[in-house]
């Protein structure tokens, strides 16, 4: 009995890690900095026990529902990318820390993929309606963009500014989750950090990392449509609009931050926006791209720790 108990205790952890990274669960986890920060930044303390909680659960399934439902949409291309060996080049990659597209890999099938986001998606909404109807039209806007987000891949290299929509709504709502009227210039501002943020270093810098098989698939990709030296360029423009617009976004907070969190900021900024993409300007290599890529990630989860020192001493 302990045996066949151990061996079915086995069998859920493995199908759960499957599901989690449909989701990119790694990844996602780290995009939730994002809102947390852009929660606690705009309101200087923490919310109730009741609303960080909600928000939590809410936020997680949100970002679980969205990842999944982009390798839903994209399910044809992906299998047909699985079948030629195509996604073994990954190491080094945040999206690729469990397995790579599972469900096209065959090791989840469609239909549990699909049930997967319809269960988090219902569980987004739930939780979203009972913090802020508006939350709820946020998310909806969101899984729709993604999925024409998808669905551009092969159409139109424009498809990284609907990339950088999506990337910022969860922001958006949670501010207003715990905030039914926030400043709207604050709210523009925090949206115009994210949005360059997303395209210079998540994006553009995750697409060139998949330049060569993109283009084997007629991808319409930014790196590809467009060539490295103006993609690089756009990567530089959009990490130092995204360091002025983080000073801003402490400046129009209706909290006071002094000017050692800007400095904070800022240095962060540097660290793990500006420097990399100077590097990859001047190495534009695959390596340099995913570097740029990977430390990037990690850029919303350090301005978080620079508020939470704000808001805790």
């Amino acid at each position: 009995m302990n045996h066949t108990f151990t061996l079915d205790t086995n069998k859920f952890l493995h199908k759960l890690k499957l599901f989690m990274a449909l989701s990119r669960t790694p990844h996602g986890v780290v995009d939730m900095a994002a809102p947390v920060f852009a929660a606690l930044v705009w309101l200087g303390e923490f919310p109730s026990p009741g609303v960080t909680l909600l928000g939590l659960i809410t936020l997680f399934a949100g970002y679980t529902t969205v990842y999944a439902l982009n390798d839903i949409v994209d399910f044809n291309s992906d299998r047909k990318k699985a079948e030629n060996g195509v996604f073994r080049n990954s190491q080094g990659d945040l999206d690729a820390v469990l397995v790579r597209h599972p469900m096209a890999r065959g090791l989840i099938r469609y239909w549990e993929g699909v049930a997967w986001a319809l269960a988090w998606g219902l569980v987004t909404i739930l939780g979203a309606y009972t913090l802020n109807p508006v939350c709820v039209y946020i998310f909806l806007v969101a899984a729709g963009l993604e999925a024409l987000y998808c669905l551009l891949w092969n159409v139109s290299p424009a498809r990284t500014l609907v990339s950088g929509i999506v990337k910022t709504s969860g922001a958006v709502a949670a501010i207003y989750g715990v905030d039914s009227s926030p400043s709207f210039l604050f709210v523009a501002v925090l949206f115009l950090f994210l949005f360059f943020w997303e395209i210079g270093g998540q994006n553009i810098p995750n697409d060139w990392t998949d330049l060569d098989l993109d283009g084997e698939f007629k991808a319409r990709t930014i790196p590809i449509a467009l060539g490295l030296e103006l993609s690089s360029f756009m990567i530089l423009c959009s990490s130092f609009a995204a360091l002025v617009l983080s000073v801003f976004v402490l400046i129009t907070s209706k909290f006071h931050y002094g000017m050692i969190y800007v400095l904070l900021s800022l240095c962060a900024g540097g660290v793990f926006f500006i420097y990399p993409s100077i590097r990859l300007h001047r190495s534009p290599t695959r390596e340099s791209a995913m570097a740029l890529f990977n430390r990037a990630s990690y850029y919303p989860l350090v301005l978080l720790g620079i508020v939470l020192l704000k808001i805790i001493f």
